[in-house]
């Protein structure tokens, strides 16, 4: 409808609020960069649409779609900013989420890793009652015992209650029960039960998710609600979406119900971007990096595919829901570089953020950041920041380096920066480095997707560092996550447990399994108001080998209900147990542990067309940067001003609106069709 034309994308950032606009009558796409403003992100959202609103002429009642990527779940677990919290669960195990798993990350570590225990021991109450592992009721839910719980959870001034019973995922009676009963006496109080928000084996893994999403339905919820009060405010009538882990859209109420989902929203975009660009330009295996102001996020492509996992950590505590596979470290635009008590110099993971932000900012920030390093080499134009809108203080970043680098260590202020750059470089590589190597592939087989605010000033020399021979440049690469938003659709993930062996007779059970997660998907999807039409169901399994303690993730075609069918999903299991761990075992009973089902409801995303490039390039200018050591002079090209199929050579600076891309001596950048960007090695590394 031309009435509603407009396609909004925001994805709120620690340091910038970024967005992406389609207009879906012409295709055309528009990105726009504003600050992030942590004490109300929905103010810095907002400023976002008006200005794009403003600078693109639309009016916001043309606006039929917000979809917003938000890490307010996310920093809300990173800093610790939950209420007070209760747990109840089967008495004689309330201290499961302090005995975890036994697995170590340091195995000749003499005293305990410490543990992140979010509801203490005080406030973890235990129920008389017994499920079995088939669901069956072994011990009913003893009364009185529950009484008791009650009083102490209204006792102990918590303000949510997660419940999380053993085997409460087969059979969810007594955890229902207790709900109910938790809403009569205490209205007030916010409940998350594990049957809802991870019914899933594991009951170490189930119980952490489960306090995670009561803890954060208040944090989620205010903000949400605040959120919702401030469009209508504003006139913005259109519905609003809220971008999941899995890179699937929900609604403010699911969301606020299920809140857990949402620690990877923003990242998860980035990757739905960096894919399907990876796959318009031809490029099977790719490694996506998002280099923002805070965080440097890694996710891998292979075969034109992003990975998903069942499980995931944030923080240390491990999430069970299924989310993107990424890997996420403290290195940004905003990383602070300091010397430790021993001198050494450290870069991150402390940021300056948004507020102060980088000393250039001229924010009151007075500890030297990366962006201060890259404006003091001459790798950022100090009057050409964020498009001309927002001048850097050079003299203020040079101040701020020489007091607390370059002077205490006793050094020139070109090597103290250039020293800052490559500890980053390193801290990126090693990043991506962990990111293949545990999955036993090579770097070299790979291309690096650069994208984020930050991440083409050091894409070039972190592919260096790996051997990389090709990087590729989003054309619009600061606000890439916000692309992928955009064209997000509806997912709701659902699974089940059965421990079930795959073996000839098994297919009326995994029928009956599969049936019933399909029903429950379609009944969401039409709850969204979705027609039958714009639906999807997507099956897969958690299969292992009998015996082993974790399993793969296997899609299926169709449900395995019959013997033939059982037997080819064993044998897609045997290949990629080869391929995962260069070993298989077709001898050995294959066994499902969980049933899963992605029920996808399509949005009717239009396809961005690519803006027009100008036929003959326009001249560069020059400015002194330093490389390798040394100061050299490079040509400064505007991206927008890129001939179509033009082709440059470093030592050279491509600048954006919102972003800057170096191209060191080596390399040559080639502007795609498509207006991506794809710079390749001229010579052996």
């Amino acid at each position: 409808m031309t009435s509603k034309r407009i396609r909004i994308a925001v994805d709120i950032g620690g340091t910038f609020t970024d967005l992406e606009c389609l207009d879906e009558a012409s295709g055309t796409t528009h990105s726009f960069k504003t600050a992030t403003t942590p004490d109300d992100p929905s103010l810095g959202l907002m400023n976002a649409i008006r200005g794009a609103a403003a600078r693109f002429g639309f009016a916001l009642s043309e606006v039929g779609f917000l979809m917003h990527g938000t890490t307010i779940a996310t920093n809300a677990v990173l800093t610790r900013n939950l209420p007070d919290g209760a747990l109840i669960t089967t008495a004689g195990f309330e201290d499961v989420l302090e005995i975890g798993r036994h697995a170590r990350s340091e195995i000749y570590r003499l005293k305990p890793e410490p543990r992140a225990v979010l509801v203490p021991r005080r406030r973890r109450f235990g129920v008389v009652e017994r499920i079995g592992p088939a669901g069956e009721v072994l011990a009913p839910l003893d009364e009185a015992s529950l009484e008791a719980a009650i009083d102490r959870v209204a006792a102990s001034g918590a303000s949510v209650c997660a419940i999380a019973l053993l085997n409460g995922f087969t059979n969810p009676a007594h955890e229902i029960a207790i709900r109910d009963r938790l809403r009569r006496r205490l209205p007030q109080l916010a409940v998350s039960c594990s049957h809802e928000v991870s019914p899933e084996i594991r009951e170490f893994e189930r119980s952490s998710t489960t306090v995670l999403n009561a803890l954060l339905i208040p944090v989620v919820r205010r903000y949400i609600d605040a959120l919702l009060e401030r469009i209508a405010a504003e006139g913005l009538a259109a519905p609003l979406y809220l971008v999941q882990s899995n890179g699937g859209a929900t609604t403010p109420r699911a969301a606020s119900d299920a809140p857990v989902k949402l620690l990877l929203s923003g990242p998860s975009g980035g990757v739905l971007a960096a894919e399907s660009v990876a796959r318009q330009l031809g490029f099977a295996n790719v490694v996506g990096v998002d280099m923002g102001g805070t965080s440097y996020d890694v996710a891998v492509i292979r075969d034109g595919e992003r990975a998903v996992v069942t499980q995931g950590e944030v923080d240390g505590l491990p999430v069970r829901v299924p989310m993107v596979d990424m890997r996420t470290i403290g290195a940004g635009g905003g990383s602070i570089a300091s010397l430790d008590a021993s001198g050494r110099l450290q870069v991150g993971p402390r940021s300056a953020g948004a507020k102060p932000g980088p000393v250039c900012y001229g924010r009151g920030g007075t500890e030297p950041t990366v962006t201060d390093v890259n404006l003091i080499l001459g790798r950022l134009d100090p009057v050409a920041f964020l498009g001309g809108t927002f001048a850097l203080d050079l003299d203020a970043a040079r101040d701020a380096l020489d007091r607390r680098i370059a002077t205490p260590l006793g050094i020139e202020r070109d090597r103290a920066a250039a020293g800052i750059l490559a500890v980053v470089v390193a801290k990126l590589a090693g990043a991506i480095k962990l990111s293949l190597f545990e999955r036993g592939l090579d770097p070299r087989d790979f291309a690096l997707m650069s994208f984020g605010g930050a991440g083409g000033l050091h894409a070039l020399e972190v592919a260096e560092e790996l051997g990389m021979t090709t990087v590729i440049f989003p054309k619009d690469p600061s606000t890439f996550s916000a692309h992928g938003i955009l064209q997000s659709d509806v997912v709701h993930d659902l699974a089940r447990t059965r421990v079930l062996p795959l073996k000839p007779g098994a297919g009326p059970a995994l029928g009956e399994l599969a049936a019933g997660l399909l029903r429950e998907g379609r009944a969401l999807l039409a709850a969204d108001g979705l027609s039958e039409e714009r639906c999807r169901l997507d099956l897969a399994a958690d299969l292992r080998y009998r015996g082993q303690a974790f399993e793969l993730l296997v899609p299926l075609e169709a449900a395995p209900d019959d013997d033939a069918r059982i037997e080819a999903l064993c044998q897609r299991f045997h290949a990629l147990h080869r391929q995962r761990f260069s070993f298989d075992d077709p001898a050995e009973t294959v066994e499902l542990v969980t049933m899963r089902l992605a029920a996808v409801g399509l949005l009717g995303g239009v396809a961005a067309t690519s803006a027009p490039m100008p036929a003959d390039a326009a001249p560069p200018r020059s400015r002194a940067v330093h490389l390798n050591g040394a100061w050299t002079i490079a040509a400064v090209h505007q991206q927008e001003q890129l001939a179509a199929r033009a082709r440059l050579h470093g030592p050279a600076i491509v600048e954006q609106a919102y972003t800057t891309l170096l191209i060191p001596a080596g390399w040559s950048l080639a502007v795609a069709g498509s207006g991506d960007l794809v710079a390749t090695r001229e010579s052996g590394i």
